[in-house]
């Protein structure tokens, strides 16, 4: 470079400097230390588990021949009665899966009135329905 090229940068730099400070024309590593380091590999280490997880939620997973998103799975929710297998999306059957482990239809056909019997563990089965 010429003579010329230097003065040219140096002038370029005091205009930075006059405008902005003296930190827009510092060098980036003069203030880095071992503990900013750290800091900085903490940081990154602590944005990658979280992209992995976020990846994580948003893979699909087949269920029954159908992709489903693999965050709608990890809610906890039957809504199948266990005793008819009836699928449903009724509210009353929502207080008596949770009471009774059936839906209403059950309950009203098993359970109501017998709700001592039904707590010690009898069900109704194909052969034996009374």
């Amino acid at each position: 470079m010429s003579k010329r090229d230097w003065n040219k940068i140096a002038k370029i730099e005091q205009a930075i400097s006059k405008k902005y400070g003296d930190d827009a024309i510092q060098n980036p590593k003069a203030n880095w230390n071992d503990d900013k380091e750290k800091e900085y590999l903490n940081q990154i280490n602590k944005l990658t588990e979280k992209e992995y997880s976020l990846l994580d939620k948003d893979q699909k997973v087949e269920v029954n021949g159908v992709l489903v998103a693999k965050k709608l799975l990890s809610k906890e929710s039957n809504r199948t009665c266990p005793t008819c297998g009836v699928y449903s999306f009724d509210i009353h059957d929502d207080v008596y899966m949770n009471k009774y482990d059936c839906c209403y239809k059950c309950y009203i056909k098993w359970v109501e009135d017998r709700e001592e019997r039904w707590q010690s563990g009898w069900r109704p089965n194909n052969g034996n329905n009374t």
